[in-house]
């Protein structure tokens, strides 16, 4: 019996030594760490204690040496931790580590399919440091990397589209090319969309449909839509995400985010436009495609838009109880898209200057007077309603622009129609970002040739003016947001439309007239009175205040006691840093110097003898020895994980 508690005292002395190393040598290295690392930091520690107990020779030395073994043992547990930091640092979770490693293989399968994509189109001389002069002329580049890019998916014909909308970055023949960028693909079989309405909207399928029409009206890269019936009788489109496409999508933006991380490290082109942030602000625009719930209100705004200005352009209803994330249900418009709409147009002897006209008001007042437009107004998404109207559809990609931003464009078109270099320089500089080193003269003088050679009456806007501004305004080293970029990506596809409609259709000189009217509008009694009630109110409670403040000012001057007090390390961030910065040189310096202290003391012949083989001093150098290696260890742990 005494046998059997002696042994359990023992295991339980055992198990709390090897817990106490393994959490000690975690505050060491101030890691979070879970119950499976611990366990097995716990035995490597208790391990490394039993080996080196067995290495000290005479026995009667393990005693003196006892500090020193327990240090080398959370020394090792240390080390142990830090490399399963490196090799799984998802902390000890090995249901995380295997989704990671799951995730992995997919992206390693999905960069093979990349690689065969761009073999098959002559493009793999890109993927090697290879001579490349001989890779053929620009125009055949251009044609191999777009159809290169439809068979890569919706998330890279994505992307082509947003750079065929940066002329500033890329090539002419590239960003005409990518312009014509579609993605062809079958329609998703019935039964797995209407799985997808049945797990969106649940009972009210059976309750609120009566029927469905199974073969799609369209099918795009992200959903397809189909015609119902609810059951009051109503006609309804309802538009239906495909089934799989948000894992296809994250699968590819991921990969994007991590080639643009590479590409913004290794390239100094890629630094100057900012791979990163564009990879994610095209990340973010994506997820926003892929939720129906932003489309929804998207829809909600631009209708609210267009009935406050009484335009004649018309936006679906939504019947918003059965709208969900991957489900958009909407009324139905009888009519025909505008691309197939010239025998309609013609038998019903419809104007089609007066049609132009009212699709570039409703499109110029989206943008200029209510900052939310519709981003890509192509034939196929104007709609020609069998009353004459038109009417907008798919609202996936809608622009956002502050009243900042609406003011400056509205001051570069007026500047553009009264031909005023200066006027026209601080506008566009109220648009772009913008560098101090810029010489205006010089961009005035650009801008005033510009106007010139693309803006006069009769001109006709097309994507070469666009890329001639873009240009301009990268020559001078300064940058496009992407908002503005996106309002100039409207801009092209909307003249498209336009010429399609009506081929001699003057738009700059109707955009003029319209930019005209606009400021018109806002000098009408009844604006002004709104304007100036707004902006009394917002400071009432700014001029209330003025009077206080000067006396104290006023005050303080007089009796002497005016200054200003700059206070270093104000905010808490600033803190964290020098604080952080301290404590990583303090450490740096203590190991230093313990480890010049060990190795004097390993060298000294001298010192009381404790053993016949060991002197105090050996001892005290084996021990410092091993606490500059745990704060050399702390210091590196800190060190690559980016803190201070």
């Amino acid at each position: 019996m005494n046998d059997l508690v002696f042994a359990l005292a023992g295991t339980v002395g055992v198990v709390t030594l090897a817990i106490g190393m393994a959490v000690g040598a975690r505050r060491l290295l101030g890691l979070r760490v879970g119950t499976l690392r611990m366990v097995l930091a716990a035995l490597v520690g208790f391990t490394t204690a039993v080996f080196f107990g067995n290495m000290v020779q005479p026995p009667m030395e393990r005693g003196v040496l006892a500090t020193v073994m327990v240090g080398i043992s959370v020394f090792v547990t240390m080390a142990f931790l830090v490399l399963a930091e490196v090799v799984m640092p998802d902390r000890s979770r090995p249901v995380a580590w295997t989704r990671r490693l799951r995730r992995r293989i997919m992206r390693t399968h999905r960069y093979a399919q990349i690689g065969v994509i761009l073999a098959r189109h002559g493009l793999a001389p890109f993927l090697r440091r290879k001579d490349r002069s001989r890779s053929g002329r620009p125009d055949r580049l251009a044609r191999s990397l777009r159809l290169a890019i439809e068979e890569g998916g919706v998330t890279f014909v994505k992307l082509g589209q947003l750079m065929s909308t940066r002329p500033d970055a890329i090539p002419r023949e590239f960003t005409e090319e990518l312009s014509k960028l579609q993605c062809q693909v079958p329609p998703s079989p019935w039964a797995d969309v209407h799985q997808v309405l049945v797990d969106e909207l649940g009972g009210l399928v059976d309750s609120e449909f009566a029927e469905f029409d199974p073969e799609p009206m369209a099918a795009g890269s992200i959903a397809q839509v189909h015609e119902a019936r609810l059951r009051s009788g109503a006609k309804v489109v309802i538009k239906i995400q495909r089934p799989g496409i948000h894992q296809v999508v994250e699968r590819d933006l991921d990969i994007m985010s991590r080639i643009a991380a590479k590409l913004e490290d290794r390239a100094d082109w890629a630094r100057a436009i900012g791979t990163v942030t564009l990879a994610a602000g095209f990340a973010t625009a994506l997820r926003e495609e892929l939720d129906f719930q932003v489309e929804s209100r998207n829809m909600t705004a631009i209708k609210a838009a267009a009935a406050e200005a009484g335009t004649e352009v018309c936006v679906p209803g939504l019947h918003e109880k059965l709208c969900t994330k991957r489900v958009l249900v909407m009324e139905w418009l009888d009519g025909v898209p505008l691309g197939e709409a010239g025998p309609a147009i013609e038998e019903r002897g419809l104007d089609r200057e007066k049609l132009a006209g009212v699709l570039l008001d409703c499109m110029m007042r989206q943008t200029m007077m209510h900052g939310v437009f519709h981003c890509d107004p192509h034939p196929g998404n104007v709609l020609l309603l069998d009353d004459g109207r038109l009417a907008l559809l798919d609202f996936g990609v809608v622009g956002r622009l502050d009243a900042k931003a609406r003011g400056a464009l509205r001051d570069l078109m007026l500047a553009v129609k009264r031909e005023d270099r200066e006027a026209l320089c601080d506008a566009l500089l109220d648009l772009v970002v913008r560098h101090d080193d810029l010489d205006e003269q010089e961009l005035e003088r650009e801008l005033g040739d510009f106007v010139a050679l693309f803006l006069t009456a009769g001109s006709s806007p097309d994507l070469e003016m666009f890329a001639g501004l873009f240009r301009l305004i990268a020559s001078h080293g300064l940058s496009v947001p992407p908002q503005i970029a996106g309002v100039f990506r409207m801009l092209t596809t909307l003249h498209g439309t336009l010429m399609q409609l009506a081929p001699g259709f003057d738009v700059i000189a109707e955009s003029r007239e319209l930019v005209a009217g606009y400021y018109t509008e806002r000098l009408q009694p009844s604006s002004l009175r709104a304007s100036a009630g707004e902006n009394l109110l917002s400071m009432i409670s700014m001029l209330g205040k003025v009077p206080r403040r000067l006396d104290r000012i006023t005050g303080a001057l007089e009796q002497g006691r005016l200054g200003v007090t700059v206070r270093l390390g104000a905010r808490e961030r600033d803190r964290r840093l020098v604080t952080g910065l301290v404590h990583l040189t303090l450490l740096t310096v203590l190991a230093a110097a313990f480890g010049i202290m060990a190795v004097i003391l390993l060298n000294t012949s001298n010192g009381p003898l404790i053993t016949p083989t060991l002197s105090l001093l050996h001892v005290f150098g084996y021990n410092l020895l091993v606490v500059s290696s745990v704060l050399g260890l702390r210091v590196l742990v800190r060190v690559f994980r980016g803190e201070s």
